[in-house]
C-alpha cells in the first residue's frame, strides 16, 4: 500500500496474544498501526521495534481504555504520530472465571470496566474521530454461546459489546463506516492458557470438530478480512470464528 493510500489503525490490547497478531497482520497488509497497551510497555515497544525493522509504520501508545480521558489521548497521539484514524480494533479485554455467586464487586467492575466500558469509550471517540469509509471491529467471545459455568460476568460483558456494536453500526448511517464483531472460540494465548491444566487445555482442543485450539493468526486473518476491501458489504454482524465449536 503506497503512502498516499495507507490507512491508520488503532489496535487496543496489542502488546501480546491476539492483539499483537492483529497488529502484525495489519502492518503486513500496509496499515500504519497504533498499538495500544495498558501496562505491558516492554512487550509493546519490542513489537513496535520488530515491526519497524520490517519496514512498517507503528507506534506504541499507553492508555487504559476504561478511562475516557485516556481514550481521547490515545486517539490524539495516534493522529499526531501516524495520521487520522481509519480503523479501530477493540481487542483489549480481561477474562477471569468464577461462579456468579462468588464474584466480587471488584471483579465485576474490572470486567465491565475494560471489556464493556472500554469498548463504549473507544466507540464514542471513534464517532467523532474516525475517517468516513472506516472500519470498526470489536472482539467478543464464543463463550457466550457455550454458556459454561464460571463465565457469567465475562459473557455478560461481551454480550453488551455485541449489543453496542450492532446498534452503533446503524447510528453511523451515511458515513460508509462498518461495525462488526469477531467472537473467537478458545485460542491458544496466554490469556486463555493461564491457570488451566494440560488436561483442561486438551479438553478445549477436542471440542471443535476441527480438533484443535484456535491460533492468534486465525483471528487476525478474520479481522484483516473485515477491515479490507472485500468486506465492505458486511456490517452489524457477529462472526463466530471458532472452528465450529458452537
Amino acid at each position: 500500500m503506497s503512502t498516499n493510500t495507507r490507512k491508520v489503525a488503532i489496535v487496543t490490547g496489542a502488546s501480546r496474544g491476539i492483539g499483537a497478531e492483529i497488529a502484525r497482520r495489519l502492518t503486513d497488509d500496509g496499515f500504519a498501526v497504533a498499538l495500544n497497551y495498558a501496562s505491558s510497555v516492554t512487550e509493546a515497544e519490542a513489537l513496535v521495534a520488530q515491526l519497524r525493522a520490517a519496514g512498517a509504520e507503528a507506534a506504541a501508545i499507553q492508555a487504559n481504555v476504561a478511562d475516557p480521558a485516556e481514550v481521547t489521548r490515545l486517539f490524539d497521539l495516534a493522529e499526531q504520530q501516524l495520521g487520522k484514524v481509519d480503523v479501530l480494533i477493540n481487542n483489549a479485554g480481561v477474562l477471569k472465571t468464577t461462579p456468579l455467586a462468588q464474584t466480587s464487586d471488584e471483579l465485576y467492575e474490572q470486567t465491565f470496566g475494560i471489556n464493556t466500558r472500554g469498548t463504549f469509550n473507544t466507540l464514542r471517540e471513534a464517532a467523532a474521530r474516525l475517517n468516513d469509509g472506516g472500519r470498526i471491529v470489536n472482539l467478543s467471545s464464543t463463550a457466550i454461546a457455550l454458556k459454561m459455568p464460571g463465565y457469567s460476568i465475562y459473557n455478560a460483558s461481551k454480550a453488551a459489546v455485541e449489543a453496542l456494536s450492532q446498534v452503533f453500526a446503524k447510528e453511523l448511517r451515511g458515513r460508509n463506516i462498518t461495525v462488526n464483531v469477531v467472537a473467537p472460540g478458545p485460542v491458544a494465548t496466554e490469556l486463555f492458557l493461564n491457570g488451566k491444566t494440560d488436561e483442561q487445555v486438551q479438553q478445549f482442543a477436542q471440542m471443535p470438530p476441527l480438533l484443535r485450539l484456535g491460533q492468534p493468526e486465525d483471528i487476525a486473518g478474520v479481522v484483516a478480512f473485515l477491515v479490507g476491501p472485500d468486506a465492505g458489504w458486511i456490517n452489524g454482524q457477529v462472526l463466530r470464528a471458532n472452528g465450529g465449536i458452537a
